[in-house]
């Protein structure tokens, strides 16, 4: 309870300073700890938690014929009622659609690979391979089980605001999961042709075709890596990824979305990840673009980046739960040289970061490596911890090859705990870090956070001017607030999602139970 008497403490000192503007009542598997994170204000009130619906499912009568063979393996009974399981086989080997059919769910018994590798650049001839998934469709994994889409192959998994695509464990279909359940299975992994670096063969050049890397702690090759940085592994749109992140080997568990090495090209917007026993999404490389993304309950760090990609996300809700949490932000650039390039450039714009963690890396946000970064229009709020730290003077030198300078903030206002927002990184001081963030415009590192409903922007929020984030590049809309959601009007986060103890959207399901139709 430790984590609502600071908030509290925060948001009453707000209260008081701002009472005429209208305020509101090191690496990775590092999982911190720490209590809730919630903000309470007397006005407006939250809206309720929808009750799971009463309706129950009847078994479809069998599996559909479709272009790869499906295994019938019988019924599944939960407390959604009964569901026939088709089991998917260990590789897509023809371009497949699942089609959404009442009373069906389809099942990873194991890895299943979407297609072969086909290496890191295209051939003439080459055979392609593309699993649709339709609207609605729920899959699960068991155990070891995980998503693969291997170069050159894609998937389009396009779901609606309605009808999300369900990625999640078996656990729960039976019900026999919990609100802090994590770690049931693996996870969607996708594995492009861009450039990456840190070269699983020593001899290779980074960012060149001979530079690939292997998923992390996979016992059969599953590799990454290229030069076609708009290179497209397809589309994930309105979906859920929940309770992920099983452990392949010794501290190397997959994540609820791992893009790898992929292109500019592939689209991913509209996803929740729920529960990952590990990162909620980590991008090792490649050139990736995500727009309107909640992560809820990450167990380590809920963004991830390294490996010298080049990533544009806009729009993140990300909360983290009551006891686990590392870095809402983990950056790095190369896991052994940080001289090598291509070199990591994150640019963020518009984030909401509810923070827990007292552990692990030590602040909210940790930059290191070398890379490269440029956040703007934020709010972040960690009561518990320091909210920014850099590491590595390679991170905040001025020049050198394939460099932007020095990590940029423009319009990231924080509430920060522990004995100061800023705290020393290896080769970086706290006084350091402090200077970077002030030379930006309109930051603020000792604001008094006043969002409603937890994520919402409130009067000083709004109050806040925000960056022109289209400056960033072409990937990125103007927007005239900070944070993820503007006010009440804005509900790009509502009917996709699923609610749980740690944040509620006011969807149509809990993340406990699946929706029966």
């Amino acid at each position: 309870m430790m984590m609502k008497a600071n908030i509290s403490k925060f948001l009453l000192a707000g209260c008081a300073i701002a009472a005429l503007s209208a305020c509101g009542a090191d690496d990775v598997a590092s999982p911190g700890s720490g209590g809730d994170i919630t903000i309470n204000n007397p006005s407006p009130t939250p809206s309720p938690t929808p009750t799971p619906t009463t309706s129950t499912v009847e078994a479809a009568a069998g599996c559909p014929s479709i272009e790869v063979a499906l295994t019938d393996s019988g019924t599944i009974t939960g407390p959604t009622g009964t569901w026939r399981v088709c089991t998917l086989p260990a590789k897509i080997s023809e371009s497949t659609t699942l089609p959404k059919i009442d009373g069906l769910l389809y099942e990873m018994a194991g890895r299943v690979d979407v297609g072969d590798d086909l290496g890191a650049t295209a051939t003439s001839g080459e055979k392609s391979v593309t699993l649709t998934i339709q609207p609605g469709v729920i899959l699960y994994g068991k155990a070891v089980s995980w998503l693969a889409v291997n170069r050159g192959n894609k998937i389009m998994a396009v779901g609606s605001a309605d009808k999300p695509i369900i990625f999640t464990s078996q656990q729960n279909i039976t019900g026999s999961n919990s609100d802090t359940s994590s770690g049931q299975w693996g996870g969607v992994v996708l594995l492009g042709r861009a450039q990456v670096t840190d070269c699983e063969a020593t001899s290779a050049t980074p960012g060149t075709a001979g530079c690939y890397r292997n998923t992390e702690g996979a016992a059969a090759p599953a590799y990454f890596g290229g030069v076609t940085n708009d290179d497209s592994s397809g589309e994930l749109k309105y979906v859920q990824i929940r309770y992920s992140g099983y452990v392949l080997s010794a501290d190397k568990e997959l994540q609820g979305l791992t893009p790898s090495g992929v292109g500019s090209g592939t689209k991913m917007e509209y996803i929740q990840i729920h529960n990952s026993s590990d990162d909620g999404i980590e991008m090792f490389g490649g050139h990736p673009t995500l727009k309107h993304i909640v992560i809820t309950g990450a167990e380590d760090d809920s963004l991830d980046i390294d490996t010298g990609a080049k990533a544009a996300v806009q729009y993140v809700i990300a909360v983290q739960r009551s006891d686990k949490g590392d870095s809402m932000i983990e950056g790095d650039s190369d896991n052994t040289v940080d001289s090598d390039t291509p070199r990591t450039n994150f640019r963020l714009s518009n984030f909401t970061f509810l923070a827990n963690a007292t552990a692990g890396n030590g602040a909210a946000i940790m930059l290191r490596g070398g890379m490269d970064a440029s956040l703007v229009n934020g709010v972040v709020v960690a009561p518990n911890e320091p909210c920014l730290q850099l590491r590595n003077a390679k991170t905040v030198q001025t020049s050198g090859t394939d460099e932007n300078g020095v990590p940029v903030f423009n319009s990231v206002v924080m509430q920060c705990g522990g004995s100061a927002a800023f705290i020393d990184g290896s080769g970086v001081t706290a006084a350091q870090t402090k200077t970077i963030f002030e030379a930006g415009s309109n930051n603020n590192a000792a604001f008094t956070a006043s969002l409603t409903n937890l994520f919402i922007n409130g009067a000083n929020e709004t109050a806040v001017t925000a960056f022109d984030a289209s400056t960033l590049g072409s990937e990125f809309d103007k927007t005239t607030y900070v944070g993820a959601v503007k006010d009440a009007n804005d509900t790009w986060y509502k009917g996709w999602t699923c609610d749980s103890a740690t944040a509620s959207f006011g969807s149509s399901s809990a993340c406990t139970t699946l929706p029966t139709a």
